[in-house]
């Protein structure tokens, strides 16, 4: 077999899609020839915790652990809260304190490129005489966090092995990225490691076809986008929702407020009294407070049931239970060739997917080839007002459900066989 060692930051009992997409194809590479070896930091920060992913580990998996210092301890002494919530993503963007705009100008500018950057020296140290120990030929790096990439450059300038750069997420052009108060400077220094990642890697592997044409203008080397995905194991038979349920699950963050789906259910339940007596909405993950205070605003408050992060399993079934499923990205250039990953958890949920994202979002030509629901742009309020009405009296008829079709593309076992082939 080719050893492969994997080098993440997250790993169970870290909760979130980010854990799942290494842990499967971990899970999965031997059947296509290759032995993994993983390496994951000893005393991690997770801003989400999942400890029924440690069942999906592989028990006779070599796993390596090293002490990690994280400056979130510290700032965790100051405001625990903010700092979970800017660690989870969650950034509010009016009514910032003083303290959270500190926090926000110290994590972008003076933690290049972020916060686990204290855990490269000591990795690359650890490393190097373990991969010629264990006779490793291939190591393999993803980010978020992108200095988990500094670790896999630096070893690869030392020894020479191969090097594969996984990125679940763009570098430079994720969204999150203006809302870090960056200097000129630090925005010069993450261009400038950005480049040196993608041009010295062997291979890169991303999650969409826009971040693969985005690096494409960075580097001549080989890219392949290999998306997320789902499991194909049996699931739980459910009984769906009595109520007409519009689930989101997983985090909801500031930015991606859909405040035209909100004010279309605000009418439609002003308006019809039928549907004020079924609607529901369920977040299941965390929520930022501008969401909940937009509906308030839209006088929603009253159909909302916040349920907070569950265990992964826990989250499938509110998946295939809900009457629909709803998936939304920031309303930007820059998230157009963003997949979250349960969007393949909820094709294979078999419930109609709303997606409300920015125009020429991909995730709408990935639905509209797996026939699994709609999506919509930020914009479009009298369409979105007209399916959603459909789809009600489809619910009343006990007849709505999705018709989702060529998935199988996009099953983990499928995808960790072309990561191997690629290997």
């Amino acid at each position: 077999m080719k050893r492969a060692l994997v080098i993440t930051y997250y790993w169970p009992p870290a909760g979130g899609p980010g854990v799942q997409r290494w842990l499967k194809f971990v899970s999965y590479f031997r059947d296509f020839g290759v032995e993994p070896v993983v390496y994951i930091p000893k005393n991690p920060h997770y801003p989400l915790m999942d400890a029924s992913l440690l069942a999906d580990v592989p028990i006779d998996i070599k796993i390596i652990k090293h002490k990690i210092f994280e400056p979130y301890g510290l700032s965790k002494l100051i405001s625990g809260r903010k700092t979970q919530r800017i660690s989870s993503g969650v950034i509010s963007e009016k009514n910032q304190s003083v303290l959270e705009r500190i926090m926000l100008w110290i994590r972008g500018n003076l933690f290049i490129p972020d916060a686990r950057k204290f855990w490269v020296n000591p990795s690359v140290k650890l490393l190097g005489p373990i991969l010629k120990e264990e006779g490793i030929e291939t190591i393999i790096t993803t980010g978020p966090p992108h200095s988990v990439h500094l670790i896999g450059l630096k070893l690869k300038e030392q020894l020479g092995l191969q090097w594969i750069a996984d990125f679940r997420d763009p570098w430079t052009s994720i969204g999150y990225h203006k809302k870090l108060k960056l200097t000129t400077s630090a925005q010069k220094k993450h261009k400038e490691l950005e480049r040196k990642v993608l041009n010295t890697a062997d291979k890169i592997v991303v999650t969409s076809k826009t971040t693969k044409q985005e690096f494409q203008g960075l580097t001549p080397k080989p890219i392949k986008v290999i998306t997320n995905g789902y499991d194909m194991g049996e699931r739980k038979p459910v009984t769906l929702d009595e109520k007409f349920t519009i689930a989101h699950i997983g985090s909801m963050l500031t930015k991606r407020n859909p405040c035209k789906l909100w004010k279309v259910l605000g009418e439609l339940v002003r308006e019809n009294p039928e549907f004020k007596e079924s609607l529901q909405l369920n977040f299941v993950g965390v929520v930022g407070q501008d969401i909940l205070d937009s509906l308030n605003e839209f006088g929603l408050n009253e159909y909302v049931i916040i349920i907070g992060y569950v265990p992964h399993e826990e989250a499938v079934l509110y998946q295939q239970k809900s009457q629909v499923l709803l998936l939304v990205e920031i309303d930007s250039e820059e998230t157009k060739g963003i997949i979250p990953g349960k969007f393949f958890e909820y094709v294979r949920s078999g419930r109609p997917i709303l997606g409300i994202g920015p125009e020429n979002w991909e995730v709408a030509e990935m639905i509209l080839e797996t026939t699994s629901g709609e999506v919509f742009n930020h914009t479009q309020e009298s369409e979105l007002k007209m399916v959603l009405l459909n789809w009600f009296q489809q619910f009343q008829n006990n007849s709505l459900k999705s018709s989702a079709t060529n998935i199988e593309r996009y099953s983990r076992r499928e995808l960790t066989r072309q990561l191997a082939d690629y290997i």
